[in-house]
């Protein structure tokens, strides 16, 4: 069960010179009643849950989405593509004249990326909707960024999880973030977690730390069995509470955008555990899965299918290094 939102995205594809440098960091300079051409404009459907939930389906997951969409054009489109994929949608709330979620990225050649997003009908998920019958029966809960109104779910997920112990991969959200470790619930949902998402700034703000190192060591202690800790170009740190493993990113990937990467590196990686392969297995299989999305427009377009990943995790050149703790 993946459970969060999902998100009709609209790509904006700019020309190279809408991107300038302002005190070091890159931005894009669109002037105020300027007329800007683009060169492209692509449709496709994004967000947390949708993403991992199809994710799964195309590697051979029977996978289940739990989540709002409204009752619109986008929203119709949503389904569709969830159904197309193969991911059981029984159990998503479909809301009357609401507005499904909807992104604009404006995108430049580098991958580089502004998002503008309104939440939509993601903010209706709540615990009064969350279908706790159903989430008692899965293998595998998959807890995607979430609204700040859907956090009060995480009480009956810890619930379920405590007595029936189905497996749990977490990519907390903001708010969850920015609440810090010490959060009441937080801390609760942390000892359930077999799987733990984060990048390197989000681990560090969550752990009221200043390295990495402290950021691992905190989240172990607080009972987090699985860390991947992402960033960027510089690949992904990783812990099992034994071992630190270091994965460098698929450099023979041509980036064209990045937005789902994070979602396709948590999907791999939950894909492998599930399956029972080794750690490091698991951290190639969410590195390659990366790759394949940031090779396509779009969250979804370049996600493997469980042959495609089988095989290339044979012939990959990733090498996974290790040091005890």
């Amino acid at each position: 069960m993946s459970i969060g939102g999902a998100t009709y995205d609209l790509f904006v594809r700019l020309k190279q010179e809408a991107l300038c440098e302002e005190n070091g960091e890159a931005m894009f300079a669109l002037p105020l009643g300027s007329k800007v051409h683009v060169d492209e404009v692509i449709e496709t459907c994004g967000g947390g849950a949708s993403n991992t939930s199809v994710g799964l389906a195309r590697l051979g997951c029977s996978a289940l989405f739990e989540g709002v969409i409204g009752s619109d054009l986008w929203g119709e489109r949503l389904l569709k593509n969830l159904q197309k994929e193969g991911v059981d949608t029984q159990y998503a709330l479909i809301v009357e004249h609401e507005v499904s979620s909807f992104s604009i990225i404006l995108s430049a050649r580098g991958g580089e990326r502004v998002i503008l997003y309104t939440p939509g009908a993601n903010a209706h998920l709540h615990k009064s909707n969350f279908d706790r019958d159903i989430a008692r029966q899965m293998d595998w809960v998959y807890l995607n960024h979430i609204q700040e109104s859907a956090h009060d779910i995480q009480e009956d997920i810890v619930e379920i999880l405590s007595q029936l112990r189905p497996r749990l991969t977490w990519n907390p959200g903001g708010r969850q973030i920015a609440a810090g470790i010490g959060a009441p619930m937080n801390s609760r949902l942390l000892p359930f977690t077999d799987l733990l998402l984060l990048n390197a700034e989000e681990a560090r703000t969550f752990t009221h730390t200043d390295t990495l190192e402290d950021a691992l060591s905190c989240l172990l202690k607080n009972g987090a069995r699985h860390i991947c800790v992402t960033d960027g170009r510089k690949g992904v740190t990783a812990t099992d509470g034994e071992k630190r493993y270091q994965c460098p990113c698929d450099d023979s990937a041509e980036v064209v955008d990045t937005t789902g990467a994070g979602d396709a590196f948590g999907t791999g990686v939950t894909w492998a555990l599930l399956k029972g392969l080794p750690f490091p297995t698991a951290l190639k299989a969410g590195t390659l899965n990366a790759a394949g999305v940031v090779g396509a427009f779009g969250a979804q377009r370049g996600l493997l299918t469980e042959t495609t990943m089988q095989e290339r995790l044979l012939s990959t050149r990733l090498v996974v290094t290790d040091r005890p703790l």
